[in-house]
């Protein structure tokens, strides 16, 4: 039996004036919508992993505040477990910059035009992370340890 290695990612809950920012990619040859997110690098905070994913995905200068939530998904078809760390924040600027390549069109989308969409989800855990942003879940970035920065 091999050794069980979740997958660790980052993922970021942006919201401006009642709508939520969201990235239309590629996946698998299917265009899907997920937070800005991605994979944690070697040797790489949390919170830095979510600042770096939210500029590569969106060009957004990302500051994270609290932690929403740590969430765990197992998707089947690859028999993949990700562990989603997911961070709520303020932008701090937009840079001119290209984005990532899966990345087709980033969508500012109210929860309802968000549940609208739910078949194009990358994941369940895009509405997850939303709705408990907005009942309001956060924790202070300080559990992770003196160098979360």
């Amino acid at each position: 039996m091999g050794i069980w290695k979740p997958s660790a990612t980052v993922a970021a809950v942006v919201e401006r004036d009642g709508r939520f920012l969201f990235v239309e990619e590629r996946v698998e040859g299917r265009l899907v919508l997920n937070q800005p997110a991605g994979h944690l690098d070697p040797g790489e905070s949390l919170v830095a992993a979510c600042r770096r994913e939210v500029l590569e995905e969106t060009a957004h200068r990302f500051e994270p505040t609290a932690l929403v939530g740590i969430y765990r998904w197992h998707y089947a078809p690859r028999d993949v477990t990700f562990l989603r760390f997911c961070f709520r924040g303020r932008v701090e600027g937009v840079e001119e910059r290209p984005l990532d390549r899966e990345i087709v069109a980033l969508h500012w989308l109210s929860p309802d035009e968000l549940l609208e969409r739910r078949a194009q989800h990358r994941s369940p855990l895009v509405q997850r992370c939303v709705e408990d942003y907005r009942a309001g879940r956060s924790f202070p970035l300080e559990i992770f340890s003196s160098d979360y920065a």
